[in-house]
């Protein structure tokens, strides 16, 4: 059996209401598995609730959004030499016992996705629309589905953490996951999972940004990352 160094980057931006509850879920689920918050310039107590409870973090001076505080939790993975590592969201909303599962994919594949879709309906709504169009651009400009690439539950194996930490623009999103799959030939697999819906804290999106999220991303996959420079590792 192989046994992997796993970091959990759990980015959080004004958490405080949730990170401790998230983290000890977190700990009591898998607790062979190291974690790092990232705080990304959070203007609650998101960083009181880290020094307070001893918890390992970073801590951002400004807000760079979600791809920087998570690309500054890969930089750490890759000058760690972790094997694995796996976005983990702040708020609750994903569960702690799919971590092993998305161990075992990377064993075998480049990116693990928590996948809500792989045998369940996505509903009517509209994010679930964007989701869907999404889905859409990813087939046609990879070949491949994915049922849920707005899952923000992903796992990535040392190849995709030393690509993602030193290259440019290399933020944890649909667009970056397809250009991974043309440009580096990555292999990707969803795993099966359940999340719940958010209790407290501040989300990175609300309605107006999850809109234009979702074109940022469709007009990304269909045309922007054509343009971009094939992945380089350094």
């Amino acid at each position: 059996m192989i046994n992997l160094k796993t970091l959990i980057i759990i980015p959080a931006y004004n958490e405080e209401e949730s990170l401790k509850h998230t983290v000890d879920k977190l700990v009591a689920a898998v607790p062979h598995v190291d974690y790092l918050i990232v705080n990304d310039g959070s203007t609650d107590s998101t960083v009181r609730v880290c020094r307070e409870s001893g918890y390992p973090f970073l801590d951002l001076q400004t807000n760079l959004g979600l791809a920087g505080a998570f690309q500054a939790g890969m930089k750490y993975a890759y000058r760690h030499n972790y094997d694995c590592a796996i976005q983990f969201d702040a708020d609750g909303q994903h569960q702690p016992q799919y971590i092993p599962s998305l161990e075992e994919a990377i064993k075998s594949y480049d990116i693990a996705i928590g996948s809500r879709f792989v045998s369940a309906s996505k509903g009517t709504s509209l994010r679930m629309l964007g989701s869907n169009i999404i889905e859409a651009a990813i087939k046609l400009t990879t070949g491949k589905t994915i049922h849920d690439p707005t899952s923000g539950m992903r796992a990535f194996n040392s190849r995709m953490i030393r690509i993602l930490a030193t290259n440019l623009n290399m933020g944890p999103e649909p667009d970056t996951v397809s250009y991974l799959m043309r440009s580096a030939n990555a292999s990707v697999v969803e795993v099966p999972v359940i999340m719940v819906e958010r209790t407290a804290g501040e989300s990175y999106f609300n309605a107006w940004s999850s809109i234009m999220y979702m074109l940022r991303m469709t007009i990304s996959i269909l045309f922007i990352q054509f343009l971009r420079k094939k992945v380089t590792v350094s």
